[in-house]
């Protein structure tokens, strides 16, 4: 086996017979081979063969998900709850995961970490996957010598946090999907099918019906310009979507819009009050001053109106108003939630309470999507029969009248 010479995180399989003669195959991300053999020697695992593994289609396979990350948190978790060292945990999780892109990421963190750099100093080389908030709670747990239960309440967030954001789109996923398949199918009558009647009906020299003509007009707008019409509505969405990734006053004015929408609006509105309780329960009882903790929360809000809200509560907070007050006068926020963080900050409890806000809020999101879901399905069942029923009776309206051409 060559000697890696660029000193890069390798994925080894391996091939060891344990002590009681068993065989088994596993893979190591390490820097060489050697760094396997040791490892498997430390597990009573006589090597056989060790050879550089690829991917079957290049590059390090599927890309690591939130949902990673947030299961990922939740196994260190209980890993350190167990007694299980640091280190050992992340070498454990880095040899035993099933993506190469987790099993290198977590090599790289685990040498770090063996190497002295501080856990939440390796965590932060990999901006993408662990940002700011979950550094910063690392760091916090670090400090204070209590990373176990910090470690636990960061994967209770990273989980709720999921969860929400996986009912917020199923919200906005199942409309999408049947718009888009209503489209295509409606795309492709007007392309191939109504033609098809069209010449059909045109032997007969009847003068066809008012809407079957309009039906026809459409087909034939949609045949001449369809390299037009598809390209810009293809760069139209894609514009609109790098917009509001990139223009600051353009994604502000499509959150407040979103807000307004029926019933969507109040999923995004209620999700985005779930999330801020609960990262900023989660911030402040991790130690992390208000002040600072605000700022997470502000980006965890997820939506661009509560944010800048929060951003100016935080101003307040930083003159010396209590948190409550500041919520009241940004006249978002709705009076049992400026309540309950009225008695929190009363009882000296305020992330205990914020944590049953954002319960509250979650429950809410659920049932609304649920809600949601159940009106959704007659009005779909009636828009699909509009849009395909209408181009099926638009075809068959001449056949009614085919009979009296034929005499």
């Amino acid at each position: 086996m060559p000697a890696n010479s660029k000193n890069e995180f390798i994925n080894y399989k391996w091939k060891g017979v344990n002590r009681k003669g068993v065989r088994l195959t596993g893979y190591m991300c390490c820097r060489n081979p050697e760094v396997v053999k040791s490892e498997l020697r430390k597990q009573n695992i006589s090597v056989i063969d060790i050879s550089e593994h690829k991917e079957l289609f290049g590059g390090d396979g599927p890309k690591i998900k939130p949902v990673d990350i947030a299961s990922l948190s939740r196994q260190i978790a209980t890993m350190l709850s167990a007694g299980v060292p640091l280190v050992q945990s992340i070498e454990l999780l880095a040899q035993s995961h099933d993506k190469l892109s987790m099993r290198k990421m977590l090599s790289e963190i685990c040498q770090d970490v063996s190497a002295g750099v501080p856990f939440n100093g390796a965590l932060r080389k990999h901006p993408m996957y662990f940002d700011k908030l979950y550094c910063d709670l690392v760091a916090a747990g670090e400090a204070s010598g209590a990373l176990e239960k910090i470690y636990d309440q960061l994967a209770t967030y990273k989980e709720k946090n999921e969860a929400l954001k996986s009912k917020i789109k199923k919200a906005f996923m199942y409309p999408t999907v049947v718009v888009v398949i209503a489209t295509i199918v409606t795309a492709i009558l007007l392309l191939y099918v109504v033609p098809q009647f069209e010449e059909m009906f045109s032997g007969f020299g009847a003068e066809l019906p008012a809407f079957t003509k309009f039906v026809v007009g459409i087909s034939r707008g949609l045949q001449e310009y369809y390299m037009i019409i598809f390209p810009v509505i293809f760069f139209g969405i894609f514009g609109l979507i790098s917009g509001y990734k990139r223009n600051k006053k353009f994604h502000d004015q499509v959150d407040n819009l979103l807000l307004g929408l029926p019933v969507l609006g109040n999923i995004i509105e209620k999700g985005s009050l779930a999330r801020f309780s609960s990262t900023l329960a989660t911030t402040f009882a991790a130690g992390i001053p208000l002040v600072d903790a605000l700022i997470s929360a502000s980006g965890a809000a997820g939506n661009a109106k509560f944010t800048n809200a929060i951003l100016d509560i935080r101003q307040d907070v930083m003159t010396g108003m209590q948190l409550n007050t500041a919520m009241r006068s940004a006249m978002i926020f709705p009076p049992m939630m400026t309540q309950m963080v009225m008695i929190g900050e009363e009882a000296g409890s305020l992330d205990a309470m914020l944590n049953k806000v954002a319960g509250i809020y979650q429950q809410e999101v659920d049932d609304a999507v649920d809600g949601l879901s159940s009106m959704l399905e007659p009005i779909i069942m009636v828009f699909l029969g509009v849009v395909i029923g209408g181009l099926v009776i638009a075809m068959y309206l001449p056949i009614f009248s085919m009979g009296d051409v034929i005499k």
